[in-house]
């Protein structure tokens, strides 16, 4: 499946600034009966600490308090950690995420945020402290995600930090292709690839 590819993300941040978010409190496990994208798993998302037993918004958490069209979302420690479930990176994009921010993620949460096009971020905790600061004073702050430069900007350009990604996960990411999609682009170069092997 392919995505609005990730270059330059300039957009304001929800955080959730809990350690040790696990897959189930992403996406409850109830949920997990659809198996197609198009079920709304967005609208799903963090349903537990979202809405009351009622269906109401609680008008304490941050996805109910802070800005409905952001794109960054920013956590704490370890966030995705659990079970391997896909749904979770499924909820998070369909929400409309294209970007997570947290000290730390979980293996398998991080590699599935990349196959759905999510691009996830490890940052140090004196960043990750400045930037939670930054968001919390100022719902209206932006912080900008170059993904080409590696290059996270906030508190009006005078934060800088650069961040580490494999290039291949940031090529497949600004292309805007899963991983399926990466090797269909380059069919005829493998094609090719096999012809020579075999003649040689």
């Amino acid at each position: 499946m392919a995505y609005e590819p990730i270059r330059i993300i300039e957009s304001t941040v929800v955080p959730i600034d809990i350690d040790n978010i696990d897959t189930d409190q992403i996406i409850p496990a109830r949920f997990l009966k659809a198996t197609s994208r198009d079920a709304d798993f967005g609208a799903k998302l963090f349903a537990d600490w979202r809405y009351t037993g009622d269906g109401k918004e609680r008008k304490d958490f941050p996805l109910n308090t802070f800005k409905r069209d952001s794109k960054i979302l920013l956590a704490g420690e370890n966030f995705g950690c659990g079970s391997s479930r896909e749904h979770a990176a499924w909820a998070i994009f369909d929400y409309g995420f294209r970007v997570v921010i947290a000290r730390s993620f979980a293996d398998i949460f991080k590699t599935n945020a990349f196959n759905n096009g999510i691009l996830a971020i490890s940052i140090p905790e004196d960043v990750h402290a400045r930037l939670l600061a930054q968001v919390r004073e100022n719902q209206d702050a932006k912080v900008t995600v170059d993904l080409p430069r590696n290059l996270i900007t906030f508190n009006a350009g005078q934060e800088r930090h650069f961040f580490e990604i494999n290039p291949f996960r940031s090529q497949c990411l600004q292309e805007g292709l899963d991983l399926l999609d990466f090797l269909v682009s380059r069919k005829s170069s493998i094609i090719e690839f096999e012809r020579n092997r075999y003649l040689s």
